[in-house]
């Protein structure tokens, strides 16, 4: 993008370029699975938001990323300039086939990339892969303090329906849970096949 900053018509006085770097949601490749670790891992290491205190490596998120693409799920990246920036999934949300019409979802951005709209972008593409597999309802699970999640999943239309305090532990305290959820579609009924 250009943009000019004019005293008079024939004058230009200050030129600023701002150049968008080449940013792109995409389906991920098993390429991009030690930078889905090392998202992953920093959210392990220095927030609440991934309640596990063990990271993992390239091969553990490549059977992850296997598992969820046998399953028809979708993995997305967003890049920015050949880098992967973060990623996003869903996968079943509970095991029971009374369950298929409902998925969970993970959306991780690269710390350095935080603020820049990326978590957004990937939750939307995510909300638009979860309608076109023909799922019902898409929940979050997320740790009560983590607002910008909250308010992330709440202006993408996600509504509260559950909150349990004190339900998990991670840098010696309790954690609480807020569960939202997503109706992804406006049936009334489950289909008789699926």
């Amino acid at each position: 993008m250009l943009r000019a900053v004019f005293d008079s018509i024939d004058n230009i006085i200050i030129i600023i370029i701002l150049l968008r770097p080449d940013m792109s949601i995409r389906f991920a490749r098993k390429a991009d699975c030690a930078a889905i670790a090392e998202i992953y891992n920093h959210a392990v290491l220095y927030t609440a938001a991934i309640w596990n205190d063990q990271t993992v490596d390239a091969d553990n998120r490549i059977a992850w990323f296997e598992a969820r693409t046998i399953a028809g799920y979708p993995v997305l990246v967003s890049e920015e300039d050949s880098v992967v920036t973060g990623y996003a999934s869903f996968g079943d949300w509970r095991s029971f086939d009374g369950f298929r019409h409902t998925v969970e979802h993970s959306v991780y951005v690269h710390p350095d990339h935080q603020g820049k709209g990326l978590g957004r972008k990937l939750l939307s593409r995510l909300i638009d892969e979860a309608r076109d597999c023909g799922k019902h309802v898409m929940v979050a699970g997320i740790e009560s303090q983590n607002q910008a999640s909250l308010h992330l999943h709440q202006s993408l239309g996600f509504v509260v329906t559950a909150q349990m305090p004190q339900v998990g532990t991670k840098f010696g305290r309790w954690l609480d849970l807020t569960f939202m959820q997503l109706q992804l579609d406006e049936r009334t009924e489950p289909d008789a096949i699926g």
